[in-house]
């Protein structure tokens, strides 16, 4: 990796020796800021099409939230965006009128929603925080979402939805989206070859890449459904809805997600849920 990100302070990562499931001890929260932080304009250039900078999708499949309308009525309502990225979803929302604030652990990532702010002069609040430790009061928004930020990234779900149900109102909505749990059982391949199961879907390891010093510097993962459920129950949390989305005409491949898999597997999985109380 070249260095043309130091001077805005991303060094570049470590040289991966090792990538692949197993366990992935590290220091949380910290490893997921360094990775994004360095990876962040990488990202967003591969992916803008799809992303756009005013543009709220669920996923690779491109069910958008207009379609979906996972969220429910918003008028009124104070919404928080955590795992935003550069805030395209946000930034969408705001457009229509709706009082959001954006979050995300990466520097990077919210300078560059500062940027798209800019450039389309839709002007989203950003805040840089850990989803798992909120600079909010409790009870502080009446809908909180990601769509494929955090929960896909953090070992802890339990620890994240419950910061989530402690800054939702009573009879608030905390709606996400993630990798389905079925597709981890599949290589992350786009084509015939991930159509064929390699792994157990009950297999709990995560997928890591490993620096040459056996350094964790990429955690993703997995868990059944079962253990979203149980996650988000335990949170105080109420499921409302549960959404596999389907492939959108139009849409392009997206790493290994593809119009292929989507007719024979689900991709994504949207939960949509209730703070009890």
């Amino acid at each position: 990796m070249t260095n043309d990100r130091w001077p805005t302070g991303e060094p570049p990562l470590p040289s991966l020796a090792e990538a692949g499931y197993g366990p992935a001890h590290h220091d949380g929260s910290a490893t997921a800021r360094r990775w994004w932080d360095a990876e962040a304009a990488d990202y967003l250039a591969e992916h803008a099409g799809a992303l756009g900078d005013v543009s709220f999708t669920w996923g690779p499949e491109g069910l958008t939230e207009a379609d979906a309308g996972a969220l429910g009525d918003l008028t009124g309502a104070r919404v928080l965006e955590v795992g935003a990225g550069s805030a395209p979803c946000a930034r969408w929302l705001h457009r229509e009128g709706v009082d959001v604030v954006a979050t995300d652990l990466s520097h990077a990532m919210l300078r560059a929603g500062l940027e798209a702010n800019r450039r389309t002069g839709v002007a989203v609040p950003l805040v840089q925080a850990d989803a798992l430790a909120l600079p909010f009061a409790a009870g502080s928004f009446d809908v909180v979402f990601t769509s494929y930020g955090v929960v896909p990234f953090v070992a802890d779900a339990a620890a994240l939805h419950r910061e989530i149900a402690r800054v939702l109102r009573p009879g608030g909505r905390w709606a996400f989206s993630t990798t389905h749990p079925v597709r981890w059982a599949f290589p992350d391949d786009p084509g015939p070859g991930g159509l064929t199961a390699t792994r157990s879907y009950f297999d709990a390891d995560p997928y890591r890449e490993l620096d040459a010093d056996g350094g964790v510097v990429y955690a993703e993962y997995h868990r059944t459904l079962a253990q979203h459920v149980a996650d988000v129950t335990a949170a105080g949390l109420r499921i409302t809805r549960l959404v596999e989305p389907t492939w959108q005409p139009g849409r392009e491949t997206w790493g290994g997600w593809s119009e292929l898999r989507a007719r024979h597997l689900p991709g994504t999985l949207l939960l949509v849920t209730e703070r009890e109380g």
